[in-house]
């Protein structure tokens, strides 16, 4: 690996001595750490691993394994992550103990959402969000394999955002960046590297930071991160938050023994993640609050807003109420032929999300409405709501398994006709319809394996009972 010479002299300015020889020995000649993160609603399986110190559900494990071939995987039961990330996870759970409005504005693929989805007190809204329609798309598929009702996925302009005058108790920004954090997995980012990147970047983080500012509330937090190491992405921007907008620093507990280090210029309320003194990549993160003259439970949902909604009359198929586990908790939606069933604690709260930004999905995508019948949809097969009495069950084998998970038809047997929720080791993976002595495959198009290649023996990542 051959890096920039100005990249290598910003970590010498920034590390003086023996710390930046050591950064950039790790970027140059050691091999990022594989991890994961445990979906513990749905399982209480785990990797034989170290556990990540500042993540209850996050392991380490030894080495790559063949994810794209484990249907543990496509159900949600885990999400590979870098260890760093998994901060988020932390600063969740030692900030936030109310319900809250929490937007992730720069979310693809969802590692940080479903994370802080994890973390986040029952009643909270999540509401993530991508502009770029490819990953936006990413970031549906990883939200509803994560299985969480309370979500909205959106994809829009961070200026639009803005409008929500201080509509979120918690904004979270992982915001585009130079990537220099990335250098280990990512060639790609180590030849597109530049000054003028690093530049352009910043340029672009203070706008995405005034876009989103007043969608704050006053007393709110906003969490600033970035994958990369120089100061002009990190503190310098944490700096402008500061001098532009009053914004306070929030500091975190981080345990010596986490190895964690502050900011560049020994600021304690920034955090570095450097891949010579923890195991994952480099990362940057900063909370800061938004100044408010009379401090108020700014991290609850406000009562009064959340039970005014009049929702409009929908008319909703009766069977598809009976797919979920408590449908009197939920509201339902009907856009185009989709049927979805939001939280009712979040209903009016989505709607207003609804009128002002390009929303792809909210709550659980529950049925398609076909002529006078309704599929169940793929999302709720995955989504902690599904009732699961409603459908009749098929245990199937691994091969079984990866053929549904690429689209191929899959025998059932002998079945009776109609539809079929199909589980491997116990676990949802999807929904098959049972015609005669066949079964249509109702696995998403757009979610299919692609490759060919799947191990003889089922992939043993998820091997031990809490």
């Amino acid at each position: 690996m051959t890096l920039h010479p100005q990249f290598i002299n910003n970590i010498g300015q920034l590390f003086p001595g023996e710390e930046a020889r050591r950064l950039l020995d790790a970027i140059t000649s050691t091999e990022a750490v594989t991890s994961i993160r445990v979906n513990a609603v749905k399982t209480a399986l785990r990797p034989l691993g170290d556990r990540v110190p500042w993540c209850e559900t996050g392991y380490y494990l030894s080495g790559h394994e063949p994810f794209t071939f484990d249907p543990f995987f496509h159900a949600g039961l885990y999400y590979v992550q870098d260890a760093s990330s998994m901060i988020i996870d932390h600063i969740v759970r030692t900030l936030i103990d109310r319900p809250v409005r929490y937007l992730d504005l720069c979310a693809a693929p969802g590692g940080k959402t479903t994370a802080a989805l994890s973390a986040l007190p029952q009643g909270s809204l999540m509401v993530c969000n991508e502009v770029v329609p490819q990953r936006a798309n990413i970031l549906k598929e990883n939200v509803m394999k994560w299985g969480n009702p309370a979500c909205v996925v959106a994809s829009d302009d961070s200026s639009r955002w803005g409008k929500l005058t201080h509509f979120f108790d918690v904004v979270a920004a992982d915001v585009p960046c130079s990537g220099e954090g990335m250098f280990r997995k990512d060639a790609e980012a180590v030849t597109q590297w530049s000054p003028g990147l690093v530049e352009q970047c910043a340029g672009r983080q203070r706008l995405i930071i005034d876009n989103v500012w007043n969608a704050l509330a006053p007393g709110g937090l906003f969490i600033y991160s970035t994958c990369t190491y120089n100061r002009d992405e990190d503190e310098a921007m944490v700096e402008y938050m500061v001098s532009q907008y009053g914004a306070e620093h929030v500091s975190l507990d981080m345990p010596r023994e986490w190895n964690i280090a502050c900011g560049a210029g020994g600021e304690d309320y920034c955090y570095r993640f450097l891949p010579h003194r923890t195991r994952g990549e480099g990362l940057f993160v900063c909370v800061l609050r938004k100044p408010d003259d009379e401090v108020r439970a700014s991290l609850s949902v406000s009562d009064k807003r959340r039970n005014t909604r009049q929702a409009a009359a929908v008319k909703v198929p009766e069977c598809v109420k009976q797919w979920l586990a408590c449908a009197t908790g939920y509201s339902f939606t009907v856009n185009g032929d989709t049927v979805s069933a939001v939280p009712e604690v979040s209903a009016r709260d989505m709607d207003v999300i609804a009128s002002q930004v390009k929303v792809l999905s909210r709550g659980v995508e529950t049925g398609n409405i076909k002529g006078k019948d309704v599929v169940p949809a793929h999302s709720l097969a995955l989504s902690t709501a599904l009732n699961n009495d409603a459908f009749r069950e098929v245990e199937i084998e691994y091969n079984d398994a990866i053929a549904y998970l690429r689209g191929d038809a899959v025998s059932l047997g002998d079945v009776p006709r109609g539809m079929v929720l199909l589980r491997y080791r116990g676990v949802p993976i999807g929904f098959a319809k049972q015609i005669g002595n066949r079964a249509n495959n109702l696995y998403p198009r757009e979610w299919r394996i692609r490759s060919t290649h799947a191990p003889a023996v089922p992939p043993e990542i998820l091997k031990c009972v809490l």
